[in-house]
């Protein structure tokens, strides 16, 4: 049986780590609430070029799986930037909230296979390459790929794939940028 002080710091550390996803899920879930203003009006502009927007859901999950190297917090971030960006665009709360869970799910998908023991950098990019592929092919099949020019789905479905792998770059970069300030010091699993 533990001792009441490892239950304490156990409590604890999990109380700092939900803090921190969702501190990262509010800054995300901003970020993405405005992103998706934009997406709507690119997506009545020049449609072709919506695929550069996807990505920005990408950004929270990325940065807590990348910054905190624990199960959950990609999912858990994803949820909360979904809840935040819902709040500055309430017409959208199921989109937000939807792609916030999946995408935190997908990103989460190849830790999960390896039982979190591997954080390879790898392993986010095929995620996010792989989840904007799939993203791409719903909507392929959703809008019918006989309305378009096969130019316009090339760029369409390349920008799709695209986005999510440099938001996640991002992601790494941002989360590379606070544990060397030192934000997640007493955070982060070994290894």
């Amino acid at each position: 049986m533990p001792s009441p002080v490892g239950r304490s710091l156990v409590h604890r550390a999990s109380t700092r780590v939900i803090l921190s996803c969702a501190a990262i899920g509010v800054g995300g879930g901003l970020f993405a609430a405005g992103a998706g203003y934009v997406a709507g009006l690119i997506a009545g502009i020049a449609p072709m070029l919506y695929g550069l927007t996807i990505g920005s859901h990408f950004l929270p999950s990325a940065v807590a799986l990348a910054l905190l190297k624990r199960p959950g917090v990609g999912i858990l971030t994803g949820f909360i930037a979904g809840l935040v960006g819902a709040a500055f665009a309430p017409h959208w709360i199921l989109r937000f909230l939807g792609t916030g869970l999946l995408v935190g799910a997908l990103l989460e998908l190849p830790f999960f296979v390896t039982r979190y023991k591997n954080w390879s950098p790898w392993l986010y990019y095929l995620a996010a390459g792989a989840s904007g592929l799939l993203l791409a092919a719903g909507t392929f099949i959703a809008l019918g790929p006989e309305h378009y020019a096969p130019w316009f789905w090339m760029l369409y479905l390349g920008l799709f794939t695209l986005s999510p792998i440099v938001f996640t770059w991002l992601g790494r970069v941002i989360a590379a940028s606070l544990a060397r300030a030192g934000v997640a010091r007493t955070l982060t699993t070994p290894g």
